[in-house]
């Protein structure tokens, strides 16, 4: 099952990426909505082998996945590969200079399934697509905005 969506966002390449590296800002954004996540790697600045585990839940069930981070092309692509018992995962940000002062950002989410549990789940998760698919391009759209909001403020 995927998901993909495009995002101008009105400042540099180089900007984008960089609040797309705010890594902690993700972590604690997740722990406000009831998430543990825990950065397991001893890297010193972000890159390839970057790892987190996060427990969650999902559908009334606890969930743990591990996240890690398999492409950093700055400033062109990040892309983290998420396992969990029965499911994987990949997301990617691919970003495109459309100016110098304008960038477009594809983000593509894609579950794949392992057993027939998660089957069972993503194949119920399709009977809601449209919906899931609205919801998914909606907070894109309002990260986009939060990431043009900010960066007016630093300008």
């Amino acid at each position: 099952m995927k998901f993909s969506t495009n995002e101008d966002i009105e400042a540099p390449i180089d900007a984008v990426f960089e609040m797309l590296c705010d890594f902690e800002g993700f972590e604690r954004s997740a722990m406000r909505r009831g998430a543990e996540v825990q950065r397991v790697d001893r890297l010193p600045k972000p890159g390839v082998g970057m790892t987190w585990q996060a427990r969650f839940d999902l559908r009334g069930k606890r969930r743990e996945m591990e996240l890690e981070m398999v492409t950093f092309d700055r400033p062109n692509e990040i892309v983290l590969e998420s396992t969990s018992p029965g499911m994987l995962g990949t997301t990617s940000f691919e970003l495109i200079g459309l100016s110098r002062s304008r960038t477009r950002v594809r983000v593509e989410l894609e579950i794949k399934p392992l057993t027939l549990s998660t089957r069972l789940l993503v194949q119920s998760l399709k009977l809601a697509k449209n919906s899931l698919t609205k919801k998914f391009k909606l907070r894109i759209a309002e990260y986009a905005k939060g990431m043009e909001d900010r960066y007016s403020r630093q300008a």
